[in-house]
């Protein structure tokens, strides 16, 4: 096994260089993530696959490509206060820590949220702090953010958490789009006015309110 995850890591990296992600930091972050970490053991084997595989309660870690094309549409720098919203297994998070000062993130679930933050510290990613709560509010105790990442599907435009966006900061949001779920770039002027971009077509569980009761 000695030296397999490298190769193909490698070839993971230039299959999501293909595909148009060109920010040789995202790229980076990416390769010295080790996704293998937040996946399944069942699943370890197609971790370095590009594509979203099933984890605890029901939810997904998104494929590689999608991970990478909204880091890179965040255009961060390592002053960037980050929001995400949907730790699930944390590797978004992870990625993040990577090229920001600080990550704040929020999941409903309790299990995922153990798991996650049990992986941080195996990563020694010591600027991520997790919650457990609603992350369809934000986290206002924390607000404004310079950046902020949903990885769950908002029914409309997610108001309350571009109300948490510094001047200049960008949000990066999966919302339903009829029936397809499309992928938008908030950009909050210097005025406070937000503009929005639609990236492309994505497909991600939907964003649910409240924390969730059991798991």
């Amino acid at each position: 096994m000695t030296g397999m995850p490298d190769t193909r890591m490698i070839q993971l990296v230039m299959a999501l260089r293909r595909a148009g992600v060109s920010d040789k930091s995202v790229l980076m972050a990416i390769e010295r993530t080790p996704r293998e970490l937040f996946v399944p053991q069942g699943f370890a084997d197609q971790a370095f696959e590009n594509r979203p595989l099933p984890i605890d309660c029901g939810q997904t870690i998104s494929q590689p490509f999608v991970v990478a094309a909204m880091t890179e549409a965040l255009k961060l720098n390592d002053r960037c206060k980050v929001l995400e919203i949907g730790t699930g297994s944390g590797y978004q998070a992870a990625v993040l820590a990577r090229l920001s000062r600080r990550v704040y993130t929020v999941e409903r679930y309790r299990t995922l949220a153990k798991e996650a933050e049990a992986r941080f510290h195996q990563l020694r990613l010591s600027n991520i702090v997790p919650r457990i709560g609603d992350g369809s509010v934000g986290w206002p105790e924390q607000a404004p953010f310079d950046r902020i990442i949903v990885t769950a599907a908002a029914a409309t435009r997610p108001d309350a958490l571009l109300q948490q966006l510094k001047p200049g900061g960008i949000c990066v949001a999966p919302v339903q789009n009829g029936t397809v779920q499309t992928l938008m770039r908030y950009d909050c002027s210097d005025e406070g006015e937000i503009s929005e971009t639609a990236l492309f077509d994505v497909r991600f569980v939907p964003l649910v309110p409240g924390e969730a009761r059991a798991l």
